[in-house]
């Protein structure tokens, strides 16, 4: 039962960064394109980067808690994972307006909680933030622990 409690805890704190970083993509994106006139496609790219820098900086160390790894090779696996990410809620986006002929801003809310659930979360809990140290002595003392039963 611990190991599900932490899991839902995990998941909670990693909902509400990537709800803070949801609320700087959207409002970015709907400022460049509302008020700035800017291409709906470039005005969503631009929010999905700042939204992404804001979600890599809070779940550093308050969700994952992974300071113990280098920012480096945090950031790199960030990196990959994020460009996978943008890839995703820009073309979903396109796609979803151009089909759909609703406002980007519908189009972009669906693709964004599509892709929280199914790509960015499970890649950064299960890659970007995995410290295998960590993992491999925890592994260690749960065996340790079944063996001494």
């Amino acid at each position: 039962m611990g190991k599900l409690k932490h899991e839902l805890w995990l998941f909670s704190k990693a909902q509400l960064t990537a709800q803070l970083a949801t609320l700087v993509d959207f409002a970015i994106s709907l400022l460049l394109h509302e008020v700035c006139h800017l291409w709906y496609v470039a005005a969503s790219f631009i929010g999905a980067v700042s939204g992404g820098v804001t979600n890599c900086a809070a779940n550093y160390r308050w969700v994952f808690g992974s300071d113990g790894q280098k920012k480096r090779y945090v950031a790199f696996k960030y990196l990959l994972v994020w460009a996978g990410s943008i890839i995703l809620n820009t073309a979903g986006t396109y796609a979803l307006t151009e089909v759909s002929g609703k406002h980007f801003i519908i189009s972009k809310a669906i693709v964004s909680i599509a892709v929280a659930l199914l790509w960015n979360y499970q890649m950064q809990r299960l890659f970007v933030y995995r410290n295998k140290h960590l993992n491999d002595r925890n592994n260690t003392t749960a065996v340790n622990r079944n063996d001494s039963i």
